[in-house]
């Protein structure tokens, strides 16, 4: 005999008294049964909000004694390499936390480290969302937001490492001042409003922190809590599968398999960020002193996500620089500080609108797209990656140059050219491999996989024998859609064009849509085949050799 299992009175009794007031069981019971696709890429992006978590913990313990004063004290802490040293009262604090606050270098550490994975786990998320199609229709309000969350994430991160008042964030906000220095016409107002006088004053760091702190944090919490909401209420996308199509989700629940996978996450993401942090010391200040505007640093680097912006500014010349009504417009600076940063978070932004209006596809998608069956966006997507990486690299010409024996200046004129050649490569490499990938997909589908026997016929010649494709296999391939001509549909049956495809407008279309499409490999009227039979199958044993590779 069964016996029905309820909850404690007093559960009961709290359940009852909430459910009265909110009317949230009903509710409530759906979203536990909410389903979640079981895939680890689909983790990138809780690996961000998990380091999110930790930032905001580390920052609430680090704010109980960093000062964020630029009044000068002389330091007579327990660091005794800089007793005597006249510092910042920012500098000197941090120097407290670090011996003599009790774990207060490991959780400043901790914090450091959560910055970086933070920005690197947005990153890892938007490329998988980026190559897999995940931003399209409807689900592009979602990509912008994420895109609006990375570049916080930078200013953030660049504003906590110019807190501590060391020796190379101060060059870093010397960077900072020179970029808005070159802002025509109002550079120098910006400047003087920032640091409320000449470089450096007395007012950047309690603005910074004031920034780090209170508004950036805020405004990125609010994104983020309205990225969730968004992604819950539209539901994550999935790989092609079994089973999985555009109105059917297939994973595990909410309760208790995903909450317990994405617990137990948690913990890992956090005790890893420990581990680095104990293990891996990461901005080392007292090693460099505090700021002076005298001094300068040799072989330091920014922190990696600021990299790109560095090798701009190292690798641009200053052969356009110009004055115009006596305003000097420095392009040397203004235009790989701002301008290319601007273009690529731009096309970051533009990309599912502008894919949309070339492609013309205007349907909803939940089942993402394998990389190989959008072979231009992908392309493009390691063309950008190439771009950034070659920024990245350029941004340390000079460590390059002492550990290779390489002349600083032919380091220099490399990426001054592989800027343009190395992105050109990749997309037309990239392409070709999906192609290639697409074509072989093609064989597999119609033919089999090759299973590694070989087979002699009576006739003599040897053949691969194929098998047939098993069906998680066979639903994989066939979730390739056809890409859309756009321009099959610019002229009517008697030839006459459509009015949508005259201009300069429907014509740039057009050949945004060949360029797009002309290359696709067409999977219509391939059916799955089980493989080499009929008359293989009929060739004896004693007639036919086999031989497995």
């Amino acid at each position: 005999m069964s016996r029905t299992t309820q909850a404690p009175k007093g559960l009961r009794a709290t359940g009852n008294f909430i459910d009265d007031r909110f009317h949230v069981a009903k509710s409530g019971e759906k979203n536990l049964r909410k389903v979640f696709p079981n895939h680890w890429s689909f983790m990138l992006g809780e690996i961000a909000l998990y380091s999110f978590i930790i930032l905001l913990l580390t920052g609430v313990f680090l704010t109980l004694w960093f000062k964020p004063s630029m009044t000068e004290v002389v330091y007579d802490g327990s660091y005794e390499r800089l007793q005597g040293v006249v510092m910042s009262e920012a500098y000197a604090s941090t120097l407290h936390i670090d011996f003599d606050v009790r774990g207060g270098f490991l959780v400043r550490q901790i914090h450091h480290w959560a910055a970086l994975i933070f920005v690197a786990s947005l990153v890892a998320h938007m490329l998988r969302v980026f190559f897999t199609g995940a931003f399209r229709k409807p689900r592009e309000i979602n990509w912008l937001i994420g895109i609006a969350i990375f570049v916080l994430a930078i200013l953030e991160g660049l504003f906590g490492y110019s807190l501590p008042d060391d020796l190379p964030s101060g060059m870093g906000i010397r960077i900072l001042q020179g970029v808005m220095l070159s802002l025509p016409v109002i550079g120098t107002y910006v400047s003087m409003f920032l640091f409320g006088g000449e470089f450096p004053g007395e007012d950047i760091i309690p603005r910074l922190y004031m920034l780090h702190i209170l508004l950036i944090p805020g405004i990125l919490l609010a994104l983020i809590v309205a990225h969730f909401m968004i992604l819950w209420h539209q539901k994550h996308t999935q790989y092609p599968g079994r089973g999985r199509t555009e109105k059917k989700v297939v994973g595990v629940p909410m309760f208790p398999a995903f909450a317990v996978k994405a617990g137990g996450f948690f913990f890992f993401v956090f005790a890893v960020t420990v581990a680095f942090s104990a293990f891996v010391q990461i901005n080392p200040i007292h090693l460099f002193g505090p700021f002076s505007p005298t001094s300068i640093t040799s072989g330091l680097q920014p922190d990696w996500y600021m990299g790109f912006m560095e090798g701009a500014l190292r690798i641009f010349p200053n052969w356009f620089d110009f004055t115009i009504f006596g305003y000097a417009v420095p392009t040397g600076v203004l235009v790989p500080a701002l301008v290319i940063p601007g273009i690529l978070f731009t096309g970051l932004a533009v990309w599912p609108f502008l894919e949309a209006w070339i492609t013309g596809d205007k349907r909803h998608h939940n089942v993402a797209d394998r990389p190989r069956n959008a072979p231009v966006r992908t392309g493009v997507g390691m063309a950008g990656i190439t771009f950034y990486g070659l920024l990245w690299m350029a941004g340390s010409n000079d460590i390059l140059s002492e550990t290779f024996s390489l002349n600083l200046y032919g380091t220099t004129w490399f990426f001054r050219f592989a800027i343009f050649i190395g992105p050109v490569l990749a997309f037309v490499i990239t392409k070709r491999i999906c192609l290639g990938l697409q074509r072989r997909d093609r064989a597999t589908l119609a033919h089999g996989y090759e299973s590694g026997t070989i087979q002699q016929l009576p006739s003599g010649e040897y053949i691969e024998v194929h098998k047939e494709s098993p069906d998680e296999m066979v639903h994989v391939l066939r979730s390739k859609e056809p890409l859309d001509r756009t321009d099959t549909e610019d002229v009517d049956e008697n030839g006459v064009e459509a009015p949508s495809a005259r201009g300069l407008r429907g014509r740039l279309r057009t050949a945004l849509a060949h360029w797009y499409t002309k290359d696709n490999v067409s999977f219509e009227g391939v059916e799955p085949h089980s493989g080499h039979h009929g008359q293989h199958e009929e060739i004896a044993p004693e007639q036919a050799e086999t031989a497995t590779r």
